[in-house]
């Protein structure tokens, strides 16, 4: 309805994300929405936390970087998803933890961690809409913690690969397509790997026909299979 003041709607734990935040950016908070290309940092470790984001479009990258300077992927967000909240759940404001980055091109839009905070006081339905949507992600995370466990570097391209085949999946004729264009280095990044080896062992998969790659995006032929032959 025009003229109608979404600010003072009350949220409900049926509203998708995108709606919500939508609700909280707004009077004396306007929503700031940016672009990042592929490979460009959103935040570091250490920065403060001063915003939470909601992924309108993309993939990001969260990575923690040890003092040793290896760099752990620890999830590969999708659209609709929240990121930035640690501070929140952890009722203390704090820097960030991890690295965030752009995986692929993405754009985000974002609010404040003062609307956030005020808004949960405000909306108790909004702390269940916010538990929806993270757990999917905490799911993920843990995905990716048992695939960097794999020591083969095979094992853990394919276990990643059927990351991507749930969280990014697409259903085609020919099997699941990965809704990425994804280059050889950023998979080598999201593994610990390098970006020989990533494309000697995709050649490889492609020759047995379980994989096909078409303008960078990837298809799975049968992840059952593929999931079974690596078990």
């Amino acid at each position: 309805m025009a003229g109608e003041n979404t600010d003072s709607m009350p949220v409900t734990s049926e509203q998708p994300l995108l709606t919500v935040f939508r609700q909280l950016s707004g009077g004396a908070f306007p929503p700031v929405v940016e672009s990042f290309d592929r490979g460009k940092t959103i935040f570091f470790p250490g920065d403060p936390a001063e915003r939470v984001y909601f992924l309108l479009k993309g993939a990001v990258k969260l990575s923690r970087v040890y003092e040793s300077g290896e760099e752990i992927t620890v999830a590969l967000l999708r659209e609709n998803t929240v990121f930035g909240v640690l501070s929140l759940l952890t009722g203390n404001r704090s820097d960030r933890f991890y690295h965030s980055v752009a995986f692929t091109p993405v754009e985000l839009l974002s609010v404040s961690i003062e609307q956030m905070e005020k808004s949960l006081k405000e909306e108790p339905e909004l702390a269940m809409v916010m538990l929806r949507g993270l757990s999917s992600r905490i799911l993920q995370t843990e995905m990716m913690i048992e695939t960097l466990a794999h020591r083969d570097m095979e094992s853990r391209l394919v276990s990643f690969l059927l990351i991507l085949c749930r969280d990014f999946g697409i259903p085609s004729p020919d099997g699941v397509t990965v809704d990425l264009k994804l280059s050889h280095q950023a998979i080598a990044e999201a593994i610990g790997s390098t970006r020989v080896t990533v494309t000697r062992l995709l050649g490889d998969l492609r020759d047995r026909q379980m994989i096909s790659i078409l303008k960078k995006k990837i298809t799975v032929h049968d992840p059952v299979a593929l999931s079974n032959q690596f078990a």
